[in-house]
């Protein structure tokens, strides 16, 4: 259910004289403080809008609005965001930007591409679900230590049978208080579309036990802060067999946090895909995603 929320209503498209840019882009999260810029600190906006700044010789930043704000660690392979550039601008680099953005860009952010956003579009609210990896090992062994940087270590054997059984009963709109870090004035409100857990080859060179990952595939209309390394957790401890496959759930209706769900550590999320609407509802769904959302039966 959705109802008018008090924040004060934004604007819809570009100001006049600007262009509204999507732009596709990728990241290796170890080293950066989270996608949102903050003062002192290296961040995955930051870097972007300093590149961009720089590379257009212009006066200011232009602001970027993403589809969804990782945390510090976190990495992503399918990010969306956009920004809106006087038309003059695009028009002068346009056809360069992209080239000039990958030579100014440290290496582990890239913009694989630049494109006139369709009337309607925005980044966040335009988006109708985000789809997010998570990645375990579970052999005794340890991790390869070439995928260290994007695979968690869990030091028990996964039962990924159980982990599924589990995860069916999470999915559905639900409010996953029990599973953010709450935030003054957001809602926990969401609609978990997909959840489950696959053995996957580590890589193409891997084989056998020591190289297949557990891997845990989590995508919601949206997320709340920690929503997806909390539901992991709790999923670890039903894969590991110290709790039982009703726990995760049980932990959901509670709505409250459980001091037995670990949020598990960040390296081994991925953002890998945003999912819009065509592009005659972009308009109707960025409305649609600025009122607040509550269950049947709350006022």
């Amino acid at each position: 259910m959705l109802k008018d929320c008090e924040r004060p209503e934004r604007q819809d498209g570009p100001a006049e004289g600007t262009v509204r840019i999507r732009l596709d882009l990728a990241y290796h999260g170890a080293e950066f403080s989270g996608w949102a810029r903050q003062p002192g600190y290296r961040t995955v906006q930051g870097e972007i809008e300093s590149a961009l700044q720089i590379v257009t010789r212009s006066a200011e930043p232009y602001a970027l609005t993403v589809a969804g704000r990782t945390d510090a660690g976190v990495h992503a392979r399918g990010q969306v965001a956009h920004v809106d550039l006087p038309v003059e601008l695009w028009a002068q680099h346009g056809e360069k930007l992209l080239r000039r953005l990958a030579g100014r860009l440290p290496d582990d952010v890239r913009i694989h591409r630049l494109s006139e956003a369709p009337a309607g579009f925005d980044a966040r609210f335009a988006a109708i679900w985000r789809r997010y990896a998570y990645r375990v090992a579970d052999h005794q062994g340890g991790v390869d230590p070439l995928l260290r940087g994007h695979v968690l270590w869990h030091d028990r054997p996964l039962d990924i049978d159980l982990m599924n059984e589990a995860a069916r009963l999470l999915l559905g709109e639900h409010d996953f208080a029990a599973y953010c870090k709450k935030r003054e004035g957001a809602t926990t409100i969401r609609t978990l579309l997909d959840l489950f857990w696959e053995r996957v080859p580590a890589d193409t060179h891997t084989a056998g036990v020591a190289g297949q990952l557990a891997v845990a595939t989590v995508r919601a209309d949206a997320f709340c802060h920690n929503m997806v390394r909390a539901l992991v957790g709790s999923m670890l401890l039903v894969g590991d067999g110290r709790r039982p496959v009703e726990f995760p759930g049980q932990v959901l209706a509670g709505r409250v946090r459980h001091s037995a769900v670990n949020v598990v550590r960040p390296y081994g999320l991925t953002l890998e895909e945003v999912g819009y609407p065509a592009d005659d509802k972009l308009a109707e769904r960025n409305r649609e995603a600025r009122r607040m959302r509550t269950l049947p039966g709350q006022g």
